[in-house]
C-alpha cells in the first residue's frame, strides 16, 4: 500500500469482524513496526499479546473504569485530565470515585476483551530521555520514544487489511494492570492496541488543513500555505 494512502485512511477502527488475526500476520505487523525511531535507538517498548481470556477480561474491567472517569469529565464540559492554561494539572472537575462506580455504556470498551488481537504496549522508563522533566508543566517528551512505534503498528496493520486503535484508559489503573500482567516497576503502560479485520473502514478522514496548524517563524506567525491541495 502507498504510504500516503495508508496515512490518509488509517483512522481509528473499533468494530471488527469475528475473523481472527493469524499469527503470521501479527508477526509481520510487529516486524515492520519495530523500525520506529526512538531516542538513542534504545527501542524501549515491550508488547504483551493477550491471549488468556481471564487476563483479557481483567484488562477490560480496568479499562472500563478509566473510560468512566474520562466520560464523566466530558459530560461535565471538561477535557479529561487535561492541564490548565499554565500547563499543570489542577485536579479533576468531578468526583473520580463516583465516576468510576457509575456505568457508562460504550460497546468498544465494554467488549474490549473480544477484540481479535489485544496488545498492551509498555515503555521502559529508565530508557527514556525525558528532556522536559524539570519544566513546570506536565511532561510529554518521553512519549516521543514509544508512540512512533504504536503508530507504526497501526500503519503496518492497515497495510495488512487490518484496522485498530490505541487507547490509554488502562493507564488509570496501572498498578492493578501491572500486577495482573507481571509488569516490572521500571516500566509504564503506554496504551492498549486493539486490532482486527474492520467491519467497515472510513475512506475519507476529516482533519484540520495544514494552514490551521503550521505557522511561519513564531507560534503566532502567518499561516504556512504551500501548493498542496487543501486537506479534508
Amino acid at each position: 500500500m502507498d504510504l500516503r494512502e495508508a496515512m490518509r485512511t488509517s483512522g481509528a477502527v473499533r468494530e471488527f469482524t469475528g475473523e481472527p488475526v493469524p499469527d503470521e500476520v501479527l508477526d509481520r505487523v510487529l516486524d515492520h513496526a519495530r523500525f520506529a525511531p526512538s531516542g538513542g535507538n534504545i527501542q524501549p517498548w515491550t508488547v504483551i499479546i493477550l491471549r488468556d481470556p481471564v487476563i483479557r477480561q481483567g484488562i477490560r474491567d480496568l479499562s472500563v473504569l478509566g473510560w468512566r472517569e474520562y466520560w464523566a469529565q466530558v459530560a461535565a464540559g471538561a477535557r479529561p485530565f487535561a492541564p490548565g492554561p499554565d500547563g499543570r494539572w489542577h485536579g479533576p472537575v468531578i468526583d473520580l470515585a463516583e465516576a468510576a462506580a457509575t456505568p457508562v455504556p460504550m460497546e468498544f470498551i465494554d467488549k474490549l476483551d473480544e477484540a481479535p488481537t489485544l496488545l498492551v504496549l509498555c515503555a521502559r522508563l529508565t530508557a527514556l530521555a525525558v528532556m522536559d522533566v524539570d519544566l513546570d508543566r506536565q511532561s510529554i517528551i518521553g512519549g516521543g520514544s514509544i508512540y512512533p512505534f504504536a503508530q507504526n503498528v497501526l500503519l503496518a496493520a492497515r497495510a495488512e487489511g487490518l484496522g485498530g486503535t490505541l487507547t490509554t484508559f488502562l493507564a488509570r489503573r496501572e498498578p492493578a494492570a501491572a500486577a495482573l500482567l507481571g509488569i516490572p516497576a521500571d516500566h509504564a503502560i503506554a496504551g492498549v492496541i486493539a486490532l482486527g479485520y474492520p467491519q467497515r473502514r472510513a475512506t475519507r478522514l476529516t482533519r484540520r488543513p495544514v494552514e490551521e496548524f503550521a505557522r511561519l517563524d513564531t507560534f503566532g506567525g502567518p499561516a504556512f500555505r504551500g501548493t498542496a491541495p487543501a486537506a479534508s
